[in-house]
């Protein structure tokens, strides 16, 4: 759908520079997606690997963000396998709805209720951060918590639009549970992609 070099704004790699692809294609559907553009393929939107490549290869970036939509749709093995080559680490950020095939260096797990992770992911997730629109997000992020592996950092992020109303709520559920950390939209505070 896009590819734009920017840093990344939220989770454990916050405010590192990354150059981000972001698929299009997404079988999950959020409500409170912020880029339902990304749901659809369109032919106009494809891109040969070698393309791909090279844009990230005009930056000073080490680091890759694959993203969607949902980019587990997708056969990431020639595009992972490039950009490794090149050099590149690798981080996708994926609800974990499907199987993943390529290898990525750092698995950031983000389930959604509108469809359901497959077990797979809770074994991959480096990472995972729930978003929270509503107060009983916070037992059902405990839920995908006890699955997960005991070396994955666990992130609490208020969806955008909630902010005001549920970063209070997340601050101090924080302070009562010392395992988690908080995830903030920077990008969005910086007003850049």
């Amino acid at each position: 759908m896009e590819h734009f070099y920017t840093l990344q704004g939220e989770g454990y790699h916050s405010g590192r520079a990354a150059y981000f692809i972001r698929l299009a294609g997404c079988d999950v559907g959020c409500v409170w997606c912020d880029v339902k553009d990304s749901w659809t393929i369109h032919k106009d939107q494809y891109m040969t690997i070698d393309q791909i490549v090279g844009a990230v290869g005009q930056t000073s970036t080490d680091f890759v963000v694959i993203t969607g939509g949902e980019p587990t749709m997708h056969d990431l093995t020639h595009l992972t396998t490039a950009l490794h080559k090149a050099g590149y680490e690798i981080a996708i950020e994926t609800a974990g709805v499907n199987s993943i095939f390529g290898q990525v260096d750092w698995y950031c797990f983000s389930p959604k209720k509108f469809k359901k992770p497959i077990e797979d992911a809770y074994i991959h997730a480096n990472e995972l951060k729930v978003v929270i629109a509503h107060p009983t997000d916070l037992d059902w992020a405990e839920s995908h918590a006890k699955k997960v592996n005991p070396n994955c950092k666990l992130y609490l992020q208020t969806e955008w639009d909630k902010q005001d109303r549920y970063l209070p709520l997340i601050i101090d559920y924080i302070k009562r549970n010392k395992k988690w950390k908080i995830s903030l939209q920077s990008h969005k505070y910086m007003q850049i992609p």
